[in-house]
């Protein structure tokens, strides 16, 4: 018999990283170039079978932009993990890592985390290199790292997988 379990997935990083993207790419399939910037918090739900388990994953898209930060502490409770995003291609979205890091493990303080490098479609503009991402990985203690492309759908399925099977390890599921 399939079990079945509801999991709480937070995403976070900087404005225009692709938070929305990506769950567009992982939930509808499609890339979606028009996506408006992200109010507070916006959820996706998606039915997600790893290993006869059933899993329904709440993914929970927090707004990038500092004016929204004070809304997202209250929304973290209950997260089971989250996904830290990064634009491969603009230095500048790693600067308030350690911010984002404190607001998705307010609730829990070893929440997995995995690391996301965005937009590695855009080869020749990619400035930061996969040495200095993981630097933080190791800095901030995150699960694990990954270069993933939206537009092409490149590690986007395999992000979701890992994240789950982690979070279904940690909660001896």
């Amino acid at each position: 018999m399939t079990k079945k379990f509801i999991l709480k997935i937070l995403t976070a990083g900087e404005g225009g990283v692709g938070k929305t993207t990506l769950l567009h790419r992982f939930v509808e399939g499609k890339f979606s170039a028009e996506t408006k910037m992200t109010i507070g918090v916006e959820f996706f739900l998606k039915e997600l079978e790893l290993d006869d388990k059933r899993c329904t994953l709440q993914l929970w898209d927090f707004g990038g932009q500092e004016r929204f930060r004070f809304l997202l502490e209250s929304y973290v409770l209950g997260a089971k993990g989250a996904l830290l995003m990064f634009d491969l291609t603009r230095p500048i979205t790693l600067e308030n890592l350690e911010q984002w890091i404190n607001i998705v493990r307010k609730g829990d303080p070893k929440l997995p985390i995995l690391f996301l490098g965005t937009k590695n479609d855009l080869s020749n503009d990619i400035m930061v290199n996969d040495d200095y991402a993981f630097s933080f990985m190791e800095e901030f203690n995150l699960m694990d790292y990954l270069r993933i492309s939206s537009k092409s759908g490149e590690n986007v399925a395999k992000a979701f997988d890992m994240l789950t099977k982690r979070i279904l390890e940690r909660q001896n599921y």
